[in-house]
């Protein structure tokens, strides 16, 4: 707990309510102020109320992360209830379950939003961790493209030749929304620590989540499950896995860690690029 009033909290702010944002929660809730955020108002109440059971204090704000305006709100709500020690932006939206359209609004625009909304309300030890995912390291755009994706404002996103490129192709939308994330947490990474505050991006591999079982079901989902064979890894990983590694990038022993992505991915990756033939 901060220097401050009695009884007055730090912040942790969590967007996304399904597996991984609930894991989150409750491995860094203990003793703060919870701020939770999903575009489902009745999946963000079932996970409130659970919360509030477990002894947290949490408040719930329905947030359509591709709406500026929505997540201005939440970061101006959070910052009303103390000091923004942490955010971890979850939300997302995956091939098995929504159109390329509605995966870059929300994967791509929606997670620049967090970026720079929460920007405006981080304080020195402030920690901004945004799960992405390994599909982001399939990618392979330009270099040109990379940097427009970097940097443009997050209104011109979807105008760009490269995202106006992926057409009605769900899967491409996924990499290259994926592949956005770490570009932009990149490039932000020079005003957040002007700010004292960190940001970084965290890409799992295959997670024991809804969206990973949707994935699963899906047509590619044989292909995605013999990879976790193929790799030596031989399981999916679980939500607490990804939590404790956003534990440790938003806890002290991360304070030199800024502006780059962490695979938590069984070792997928390394197998594609190595030994995949």
């Amino acid at each position: 707990m901060h220097e401050g009033t009695y009884g007055e909290r730090d912040v942790v702010v969590v967007t996304g309510a399904g597996g991984m944002g609930a894991a989150v929660a409750r491995r860094l809730g203990s003793g703060r102020t919870l701020v939770l955020a999903d575009a489902s108002g009745p999946q963000l109440d079932r996970l409130v109320e659970a919360l509030r059971a477990e002894g947290h204090a949490v408040r719930g704000v329905v947030t359509d992360v591709s709406d500026r305006s929505a997540v201005d709100e939440l970061a101006r709500t959070a910052a009303g209830e103390g000091r923004v020690a942490a955010v971890v932006h979850t939300a997302g939206v995956s091939p098995a379950t929504a159109s390329a359209r509605t995966i870059l609004a929300v994967n791509m625009v929606g997670t620049a939003h967090v970026i720079e909304a929460f920007e405006q309300v981080a304080s020195r030890g402030t920690s901004l961790v945004c799960v992405s995912s390994m599909a982001g390291h399939y990618a392979s755009p330009t270099r040109e493209d990379e940097a427009l994706l970097a940097s443009a404002p997050a209104g011109d996103l979807l105008a760009l030749a490269c995202v106006a490129a992926v057409g009605e192709e769900a899967t491409t939308a996924y990499i290259l929304s994926k592949r956005s994330n770490h570009l932009r947490v990149q490039a932000a990474a020079l005003a957040w620590n002007l700010r004292g505050a960190r940001i970084n991006s965290i890409s799992p591999g295959v997670i024991s989540t809804a969206m990973s079982k949707a994935e699963a079901e899906s047509s590619s989902g044989a292909h995605m499950l013999r990879m976790l064979e193929d790799c030596g890894a031989g399981r999916t990983g679980t939500p607490a896995e990804i939590a404790d590694a956003v534990a440790f990038l938003s806890g002290p022993g991360a304070g030199y860690i800024t502006g780059t992505d962490l695979l938590v991915d069984g070792g997928q990756a390394a197998w594609i690029r190595c030994h995949r033939v």
